[in-house]
């Protein structure tokens, strides 16, 4: 398998990659903040029905607004990773082979050997390798060829990385 594919310099490539990354690891933030939130709440309609129930008023609220702000918090981050991302446009490319995943952005280059990579997760747009827990890097299947990208998925599923759809 030889796969190589250009990647333009869009400035919102990066945010889109940022927000990506991001909204594996920032999810769990909206889940307890919507327990936090449910908590807070029902605190709030036991103190209406309980005779001094003004003594768990202040607790509730606060339960209320931490889950609120919790679950404001991923869309704060991935918000304002697009906007900082922007500058970072630069033109780039994959390079994908049995061996290894080579990218390079603008001067730089790197890559990962498909050994090291532990899992890929499938998300809208993207593949999210890790290596170990981590998310290492992205490959977007929107800048490949539909061929490329069915090529690839089949490897990855092949080497138990990507479960078949």
């Amino acid at each position: 398998m030889h796969i190589r594919f250009d990647v333009p310099a869009d400035p919102t490539y990066p945010g889109r990659v940022a927000a990506a990354l991001s909204s594996v690891r920032l999810r769990r933030y909206g889940y307890i903040g919507a327990v936090l939130a449910a908590v807070g709440l029902i605190g709030l309609a036991v103190s209406r029905a309980i005779a001094r129930g003004d003594r768990i008023v202040p607790l509730s609220v606060a339960l209320v607004v931490a889950g609120l702000l919790s679950m404001l918090y991923a869309p704060w981050v991935r918000w304002r990773a697009r906007r900082r991302s922007g500058s970072y446009a630069v033109e780039g490319a994959y390079d994908i082979t049995d061996q290894n995943i080579m990218m390079r952005s603008g001067s730089e280059s790197g890559g990962i050997a498909w050994d090291g990579v532990a899992q890929v997760k499938d998300t809208p747009g993207f593949w999210i390798l890790y290596v170990g827990r981590m998310p290492a890097t992205v490959i977007p299947r929107h800048l490949m060829s539909a061929e490329d990208a069915e090529t690839l998925r089949a490897f990855m599923a092949e080497r138990g990385l990507l479960q078949p759809r």
